[in-house]
């Protein structure tokens, strides 16, 4: 009889099975991704309880959304934390991976500064790549499909000297037409192209030695934004302004890892994480050029983890210091029928911390994981021509879970953790609301994990509450003005629910549900009160369901069924986006090395705009039906 494998992560900073992981964490192999045809954190987020990310209508711009906590276009910050191979990326710009070339991604839920510091206070999404090894690996795969898209994707390596030094490299070449018609120019108003690569030099000089190097680059080479006037026809402009994206991620490690006589490993990752932010966006959507947006920002961290881990007695520890250094030029530039006008500014900062993290077998089946770090952040912001203004925080950030492994499968959990996230500078805001403090979250969490059913059924429910207060509120001023402010506090409250069932005879079940009611405890703007108002961009509900069957004669078929309930985009709850469930479809055949395979997304052609945005003038809006056939060879 078929069962779940035992599946390893490594979000807590140590291999351990998904199911002693005293935390609500969602685990999705590599080739399982590829075999769904996902190739993007929005998918990934299709199918975690709790996770979706704020419709933005450009690449690389993807704040995400977590149990009820909210990123940030403007504010630079980020409620989760994004760390690929230990790299971390903590705002909305460049939150984004293309997926290639990885192992696994790791979605861990609740608060985890304890071990990644400032923006990780709601979770952590941890994308590990493959390493590159002595037995040769490749895949490619060829993609044609709706509005000319047109797709290369592969994945290769070899030791280019056996058991000693390894080359892995990863690749993909994108391209499609929009769906947003131009009626003034004629054509369309959203084409997208992006070139994305990866490449992994390793090298294992001895047993002990394990070293890699890694570079990483994605291009957006995209036109206009998915947007258009609330009063227009759907996916209709008359825009006589050229717009476009031309974003860049670029990311360069280095990661070394030393086992030490003692039994003690040592680990360190420096990092260079690079993002571009340039966009030219037509606001007006009509012929005279006389409203548009542009940003020219340039966001560089250079970072630097060192960890030492070992045993003590029975007992697991950690311990560890990172220190990061931000460089940023800003760059916001805006017309207006009177005129225009371009902001610059610069905003530096220097965080260091010292980190703890142990786990403690009490009895045969108790155990206690507890770890705390201590971090100091500094920001220094200055507009171009003007004094630097700065801030510093120290803080502590604690965590304690409880475990009680009642089956050699299965766990029960209560945990206590605190997280923040950093506060800063409102760049491009009016003066009054140019500085917001740190926001600060304390979550509780019972949870349940394990495997059933003589191992076909994997399960983890959990459920949290979550006290925030000092609140990052985002705010809408002008088009194109957002800031930050602290006016708020909320107790975010919910469940997150997975199920893994394999049923026999070649099918399988997969289900996510998240339930989360995140409301204004306080908060006042002037003369608006909007307390018991819903916190804006977080779902109440989050969905997914999929059903795969696959037969003896190498054929298979799968369907996705996910969703999300109604979001705000403002504190007033006046604008938003409806709830909405979209269906996926794919079949596939296999033969021999090859795989051939035909899909079809948003099955059911659903429209699930987001209207309101840019203070009430601007609909986001949702991409169509689109099919598609893709060839796949596998070494």
């Amino acid at each position: 009889m078929a069962e779940l494998p035992t599946v390893m992560v490594t979000v807590d900073k140590r291999a351990q099975s998904l199911e002693s992981v005293p935390a609500s964490v969602s685990a999705f192999e590599g080739e399982d991704l590829e075999a769904a045809g996902i190739d993007s954190l929005e998918g990934v987020a299709r199918m975690t309880p709790g996770f979706t990310f704020q419709a933005s209508g450009q690449s690389g711009l993807q704040p995400p959304v977590m149990r009820g906590m909210t990123a940030n276009i403007m504010g630079f910050s980020s409620s989760v934390a994004l760390v690929v191979d230990g790299v971390p990326t903590l705002r909305g710009q460049g939150f984004d991976d293309n997926l290639l070339g990885i192992e696994r991604v790791e979605v861990l839920r609740g608060p985890q500064s304890t071990l990644y510091g400032r923006n990780a206070e709601a979770g952590v999404i941890s994308i590990v790549t493959r390493k590159p090894g002595n037995d040769p690996y490749a895949v490619v795969s060829a993609e044609i499909g709706s509005r000319d898209k047109r797709a290369l994707r592969f994945d290769a390596s070899r030791a280019l000297v056996q058991d000693t030094l390894y080359l892995g490299v990863a690749g993909e070449l994108f391209a499609q037409d929009g769906f947003i018609d131009n009626a003034f120019k004629g054509g369309k108003e959203d084409d997208r192209k992006r070139r994305n690569g990866r490449l992994a030099l390793r090298w294992t000089p001895g047993e002990r030695t394990d070293a890699t190097f890694r570079y990483a680059q994605r291009a957006y080479r995209d036109a206009g934004s998915l947007w258009g006037a609330v009063t227009a026809p759907r996916a209709t402009v008359r825009s006589g302004t050229d717009s476009w994206n031309r974003s860049t991620a670029r990311t360069a490690s280095l990661d070394v890892s030393h086992a030490l006589a003692s039994g003690l490993r040592l680990r360190s990752i420096t990092a260079n994480n690079e993002f571009t932010d340039r966009i030219l966006q037509d606001i007006d959507y009509m012929p005279p050029d006389m409203l548009h947006v542009g940003r020219n920002h340039r966001f560089r961290t250079l970072s630097q983890e060192l960890r030492l881990e070992g045993r003590l007695g029975r007992a697991q520890w950690l311990a560890g210091f990172y220190a990061d250094r931000d460089d940023h030029d800003l760059s916001f530039g805006q017309k207006i029928p009177l005129g225009s006008s371009t902001t610059s500014a610069t905003q530096k900062g220097d965080s260091a911390a010292l980190f703890t993290h142990w786990v403690v077998p009490l009895a045969d089946r108790w155990t206690v994981t507890a770890g705390g770090r201590i971090e100091r952040d500094e920001v220094r912001f200055s507009l171009e021509g003007g004094s630097e203004q700065s801030r510093a925080w120290t803080r502590f950030s604690p965590k304690l879970a409880l475990q009680y492994q009642w089956h050699k499968d299965a766990q029960v959990y209560a945990s206590i953790a605190d997280g923040f996230r950093a506060g800063g500078f409102n760049a491009f805001a009016p003066e009054a609301y140019r500085r917001y403090q740190p926001e600060h979250v304390r979550s509780f969490e019972l949870g349940a994990k394990g495997r059933l059913l003589n191992r076909r059924l994997r399960y983890s429910v959990s459920a949290y509450l979550m006290d925030v207060s000092d609140m990052h509120v985002q705010q809408i001023g002008l088009p194109g003005q957002m800031f930050l402010t602290n006016a708020a506090s909320a107790r975010p409250v919910g469940i997150d629910a997975e199920f893994q069932y394999l049923l026999g005879s070649g099918w399988q079940i997969q289900a996510a549900l998240g339930l989360n009611r995140t409301r204004f405890r306080e908060f006042r703007d002037g003369a608006n009160d909007y307390q018991g108002k819903h916190n804006p961009l977080a779902p109440d509900i989050t969905g997914h369901l999929g059903v795969r069957y696959d037969a003896a004669q190498d054929w298979y078929v799968q369907a996705h069924v996910s969703g999300a309930g109604k979001v705000y985009l403002d504190a007033a709850n006046q604008y938003g986006r409806p709830g909405y469930g979209v269906i996926d479809l794919t079949a596939g055949y296999t033969h021999g090395r090859t795989e051939w395979s035909a899909y079809v997304r948003n099955a059911g052609n659903r429209q699930y705009d987001t209207f309101g945005f840019l203070n009430g003038t601007t609909t986001i809006y949702s991409p169509p039906r689109e099919f598609g056939l893709r060839m796949t060879w596998r070494m």
